[in-house]
């Protein structure tokens, strides 16, 4: 791993995912951040083989999106994560949507819980995996707080 946010690989806009303003929907923000935590997970030892093989898997909590610049057909993006802090049962991070040209479009703040879902119920997460997240939490200690992490919703007054 490295000291800079994970990135994941180049992703398309997909055309049925365009509002009648022509640009990216809402929704589809959260799939793009979603698919890159995907690529994280894989790495971390959370992907779907893992689901299958012990039952657990990881919902998320929380998640706040921030709305930065509009995306539209033919533009692709990239998702970053970087790992904020973490215990045996949940994770906290932060991710950013950059077009693949480096301007910024989207970032988010999120809350994963690590699941067993006999119960579903959160649960302690095994050894290797609780390892691998230690091992990125002190990669990423060494980054800057993000600007945009723990902003509150509400109407900005005077």
């Amino acid at each position: 791993m490295t000291t800079a946010p994970l990135l994941s690989a180049p992703m398309p806009i997909e055309p049925q995912w365009l509002d009648y303003n022509g640009h990216l929907n809402m929704a589809y923000y959260n799939v793009l951040f979603d698919r890159g935590v995907d690529q994280v997970f894989e790495t971390l030892g959370f992907g779907p083989a893992y689901r299958e093989r012990t039952g657990n898997t990881t919902f998320s909590a929380e998640f706040h999106l921030c709305y930065i610049r509009e995306l539209h057909l033919g533009d692709e993006v990239t998702a970053s994560f970087q790992l904020l802090d973490h215990d045996a049962k949940s994770f906290h991070f932060y991710q950013e949507l950059r077009h693949t040209d480096g301007w910024l479009s989207a970032t988010g703040e999120g809350m994963g819980l690590h699941i067993d879902q006999s119960g579903p119920r959160v649960a302690p997460m095994p050894e290797d995996i609780l390892a691998r997240l230690d091992a990125l939490a002190r990669e990423h200690s060494a980054l800057p707080q993000p600007e945009r992490v723990g902003r509150q919703i509400g109407i900005r007054r005077k």
